[in-house]
């Protein structure tokens, strides 16, 4: 995502959204920022939230020096969680710059003491922030909550689909052994479709699928991905994700999650790391990538930078070092 420009509490309000994917409830939120990385970073806890120091701490450790603190719910149970959140910031190098409540289209701030808020809070209005705008300009939503990011990667069980799988399943057992070559062609030809923006037949969704359970294929789609401008990946993997088999989910749903982490939406990027693993507890690249989404790691880090033919010089290493 490009970086918000965040100059007040109504900025934050109105960038958390964006930053999450999704409204949140029942939540604190810490937004990093300033400092070495020359971004932002947002970690939601479910309230009641612990994990104080390490929210501190993975900020501090991927170079913020600044924060905010952000309570969605309840003034008893924001204000329990946002105290020793505070505290674990200041302690880390990465004091909060404010922290405050946000409920009904009002907040109140819980650094004031005396007579500079007041008592029925503030209201605010997203909709006419320029963060908000900044955000849809380019390209990013905000969903209702986090149950509805969850439903935009839930499977869609379409009969048409089960059937196509079947027939995918009898080509690939009755043509001939390695095929490889034959294999990249065919999903490259497929991967055309994330720059068209023509949707896959159900045929053509289920032959991917299939493809990709093999990792070296898998790593072609990997490194196709638009770092600089992910949109229409995340497009495209989303809807192959719905629509492919369970059994060959955690590829698209890796990949998803990748393109979804590049553009900074953290939200989409875990949401997809569970069809993933629901699907594939051990899947490696899912595994990994939820190494680095915990250890907070920003998306600028996470670069692949590799051509098809450093994937194949790579490939062709291992594969002799594994001859030897």
């Amino acid at each position: 995502m490009t970086p918000l420009v965040i100059r007040s509490a109504q900025d934050a309000i109105a960038a958390v959204p964006y930053l999450l994917g999704f409204h949140p409830s029942r939540s604190l939120v810490v937004i990093g920022f300033e400092g070495r990385s020359g971004g932002t970073c947002a970690i939601r806890l479910d309230l009641p939230s612990g994990g104080a120091g390490r929210v501190a701490a993975l900020l501090a450790a991927n170079g913020f020096t600044r924060s905010l603190v952000l309570g969605y719910g309840p003034a008893g149970e924001v204000a329990a969680a946002a105290t020793p959140m505070r505290a674990a910031l200041a302690a880390a190098g990465v004091p909060a710059a404010e922290a405050i409540r946000v409920a009904e289209g009002r907040w109140w701030s819980l650094t004031c003491d005396g007579d500079c808020c007041p008592p029925e809070g503030t209201p605010y209005d997203i909709s006419a922030s320029a963060v908000a705008a900044q955000a849809t300009f380019a390209g990013h939503v905000a969903l209702a909550d986090r149950a509805e990011l969850v439903a935009s990667v839930a499977p869609l069980r379409d009969p048409a689909m089960h059937r196509a799988t079947e027939r995918a399943e009898k080509r690939r057992l009755a043509r001939p052994r390695g095929d490889a070559e034959d294999d990249l062609a065919s999903v490259l030809a497929l991967l055309a479709h994330v720059r068209t923006g023509i949707r896959p037949t159900d045929d053509e969704v289920a032959w991917l699928g299939l493809l990709l359970t093999d990792l070296r294929i898998r790593d072609e789609a990997w490194i196709r991905i638009d770092e600089d401008a992910p949109a229409a990946d995340i497009a495209f993997w989303r809807d192959i994700v719905r629509r492919v088999h369970e059994n060959h989910v955690p590829g698209p749903a890796s990949l998803l999650a990748f393109a979804a982490y590049t553009a900074g939406d953290g939200g989409l990027a875990n949401v997809a790391l569970e069809r993933a693993l629901d699907a594939d507890p051990a899947y490696s690249m899912a595994v990994l990538l939820r190494e680095v989404i915990h250890a907070g790691i920003p998306p600028s880090k996470l670069r692949l930078g590799m051509n098809p033919d450093q994937l194949a010089t790579a490939y062709d290493t291992h594969t002799h070092r594994k001859a030897g």
